[in-house]
């Protein structure tokens, strides 16, 4: 049974897009008609998706993928085939795309492809790691348990992912809301509050005339500074991309001394559990290696990892060849090596990225716990400036008068 990709109009009027599942392109018209609909286009799903669907081969959302694959590992485990598991996705998920994606794999199995064949061919939707743990698993004859630590590890990412995603949050909202405070202050309030001044002819302070200064200067010119502002953000994200720069950028990073540790622990912990899994599903080490690399964004540890790469394959272990390099926590480079000793490697990778994952969680509490106090004080510094700045005229004025 094959999967098409259909556009028909209901009893309505209404256009409605979905998948049918039939023996042949008649069958699905048949199908399509006994349900009150008039089929207007219809293709096979792995067609499409082959010849043209390039929204198709976009990532799922990680929550999506999650889920999916959550899907599968279950039904595998509950004894189903691979076949009708994902028959059983396609007919419970909700979201089209995703649907689409789980039928257009459906075919290609159907059609004699493995499911690391029918993966291969979806463009970026499932990453390298995916693919490379699918093959595995259907080498070794156990997919069902490769999939459940494939489900768990996702889970474990995007639960970290989410929880950098919040703690960053707070600092950014509050920044904004500081940044909107005083430019509305600098540019509308303290015009009209000086003002009064003008007529007085007194010669204001110091800070005062600074401040007037600037807020003029932000009236005159704040559409040209945004300009520039935008201008200079495009040019070094342009920049980025050249690895030099982006090496020199992630060099600093790495040297902060709050930040840097955090982003150092949350590469480590996502290179740890992809090695972990990988390297407990059977996947050579190098692979295991060479697919982690891809996931590490920092340009030091990622060289740092070629070039353990580089020793592994001369013979060398894997926890001297981390060493060498000096970018990864000594904790990490131990437990390999007690893994190493014992035999128990992929245990000890995984023991690794759960410490790393911890550490991870306890570096950003310190970093959020750090953050609120100092940007509450930065902004109450800048306000009380100009408050300061408006109210020594005022002073002064008094002082005059007495």
């Amino acid at each position: 049974m094959a999967a098409f990709r259909y556009e028909a109009i209901d009893s309505t009027g209404k256009t409605v897009n979905g998948v049918a599942e039939a023996e042949s392109a008649r069958a699905a018209r048949v199908q399509l008609r006994e349900k009150g609909l008039t089929p207007v286009e219809l293709a096979p799903v792995s067609a499409g998706v082959a010849e043209g669907g390039k929204a198709l081969r976009r990532s799922l959302p990680a929550a999506e993928m999650v889920m999916l694959t959550q899907q599968i590992s279950t039904l595998l485990n509950a004894g189903l085939t691979l076949e009708r598991a994902l028959s059983a996705v396609t007919e419970q998920t909700e979201n089209p795309r995703t649907r689409q994606v789980v039928a257009a794999l459906r075919g290609r199995i159907m059609e004699g492809q493995s499911f690391a064949q029918a993966l291969g061919e979806s463009g970026d939707i499932f990453p390298v790691i995916y693919r490379s743990l699918v093959q595995a698993g259907e080498q070794s004859g156990h997919l069902d348990t490769v999939m459940e630590r494939l489900a768990e590890y996702l889970e474990r990412r995007e639960r970290m992912r989410q929880k950098v995603v919040l703690a960053l949050a707070y600092p950014a909202v509050v920044t904004l809301v500081a940044f909107a405070v005083v430019t509305g202050l600098m540019t509308y309030v303290v015009p009209q509050v000086v003002a009064v001044f003008a007529d007085t002819h007194q010669t204001l302070p110091l800070l005062t005339r600074l401040l007037v200064m600037l807020s003029h200067g932000l009236r005159q010119w704040g559409i040209l500074i945004l300009v520039l502002v935008v201008l200079a953000g495009w040019l070094f994200a342009r920049a980025m991309k050249l690895p030099a720069f982006r090496g020199g950028v992630h060099v600093r990073l790495l040297a902060l001394p709050v930040l840097g540790r955090l982003l150092r622990a949350i590469n480590t912990a996502r290179m740890a559990s992809t090695l972990s899994i990988l390297v407990g599903s059977g996947v050579p080490l190098l692979t295991a290696m060479d697919t982690a690399r891809g996931l590490v964004t920092l340009l030091p540890m990622q060289e740092g990892l070629t070039d353990a790469m580089a020793r592994v394959r001369e013979g060398g272990g894997l926890s001297r060849a981390l060493a060498a390099s000096r970018q990864f926590p000594p904790v990490l480079i131990h437990l390999i090596g007690s893994g190493e000793s014992s035999g128990t490697l992929a245990k000890m990778l995984d023991k690794a990225a759960q410490q790393q994952q911890e550490e991870v969680e306890s570096r950003l509490a310190t970093f959020t716990t750090l953050m609120e106090p100092l940007l509450i004080l930065i902004m109450g510094g800048v306000v009380m400036t100009i408050v300061l700045a408006i109210m020594l005229p005022i002073i002064d004025m008094n002082q005059m008068v007495h």
